[in-house]
């Protein structure tokens, strides 16, 4: 089967969870997690949840877990967190809890990340995978970041990608 016999299978609405890990943002001033919520709804896609966390752990953890289980997310975008600095921890909460890991992912978003910003984007350790039956991506917390990694890659594939969770 062709990738746009596949494709034209795939479901054209999909449950959005939106996870903005921050310490100084809040729901009110976060720019990356509301035009990510007006691009997905854009989109035709159902926003279920919009929350913002802190940088810890067991908190990004439990609220990635309640998305899935409470709220029905097929898909869950967490930005913020990814880059190096002690306090960035999206990337240790959640690749542990990974059933698999979409390793593609980071490696597209980091030559499309080169790009744009040339050698800064060796700070991104964007990573997506499969927790459960939902997929999570993870993405810098800056506007520009999330702008490129959801136009370019996430949003194009968002119902294939969940076609194929769902098949297996």
């Amino acid at each position: 089967m062709g990738i746009k016999k596949h494709k034209a299978g795939a479901p054209k609405t999909v449950k959005i969870g939106i996870l903005t890990v921050s310490s100084t943002r809040s729901p009110a001033d976060d720019k990356s997690g509301q035009w990510i919520q007006k691009r997905a709804k854009k989109e035709g896609h159902e926003v279920v949840r919009h929350q913002v966390v802190p940088d810890e752990t067991g908190t990004i953890t439990r609220t990635v877990y309640e998305m899935i289980r409470d709220h029905k997310a097929q898909v869950i975008l967490v930005t913020g967190g990814t880059g190096i600095s002690s306090k960035d921890v999206t990337i240790e909460a959640v690749r542990p809890i990974f059933r698999k890991e979409l390793t593609a992912f980071g490696a597209l978003f980091a030559q499309l990340s080169f790009e744009e910003i040339d050698s800064a984007a060796l700070l991104s350790r964007a990573t997506a995978g499969l927790i459960e039956e939902a997929i999570l991506f993870c993405i810098p917390g800056s506007l520009k970041a999330c702008k490129l990694a959801c136009k370019a890659l996430i949003f194009p594939e968002i119902g294939h990608l969940v076609k194929h969770v769902h098949d297996g």
